[in-house]
């Protein structure tokens, strides 16, 4: 595998730009039907691939977007950690998005991840406020969210995968 750029080193973790080279761990993830419950599927090989091209081209043209997380005890690609723009009723905003691997879920690394990423977006990208738009559901990552700092702001209604999906946008701002 090719070496991919490291954006971010957390106590445990690193994050890194993914690149076709990581679709099996890519796909160990999206492809569990309990880890995409959120997405109401889990996805095709095609999906997957779509997926980590998308975050190829979210590089290019942003400079950030999900990225591969390594734990550095193992050198293992355990998850996704990153930003992206997300459209919402109330423009665009900068989100935090996290997938992991379900083996190492209840063990911190999202939070981790997330407060690294909510600190990127502010200090490098100088954000005035950051994102993350969870399903009403989704109570773990809400947690994680409410451990980042951020608040539930607004509500709105997604149309995917044939779905009515409620999600919240959790919110900070810049302290600046």
């Amino acid at each position: 595998m090719k070496n991919m750029k490291t954006i971010l080193t957390t106590q445990r973790t690193i994050l890194r730009e993914m690149s076709l080279d990581d679709f099996k761990e890519i796909a160990l993830i999206l492809q569990d039907e309990e880890t995409m419950t959120a997405y109401e599927h889990a996805f095709s090989d095609e999906e997957v691939k779509e997926w980590i091209i998308r975050q190829m081209k979210r590089y290019e043209a942003f400079g950030f977007g999900l990225w591969a997380m390594i734990e550095k005890e193992s050198g293992k690609l355990i998850g996704q950690c990153g930003l992206t723009m997300q459209e919402t009723p109330y423009g665009d905003k900068l989100e935090i998005g996290y997938l992991l691997n379900r083996a190492y879920w209840h063990k911190g690394f999202a939070a981790e991840c997330a407060a690294a990423c909510k600190e990127y977006a502010f200090q490098v990208l100088k954000a005035e406020e950051v994102t993350s738009i969870i399903r009403d559901n989704n109570l773990a990552s809400q947690k994680v969210a409410l451990r980042n700092g951020m608040e539930p702001t607004k509500t709105f209604v997604k149309h995917y995968h044939g779905i009515d999906m409620p999600h919240i946008i959790f919110s900070i701002k810049s302290q600046k």
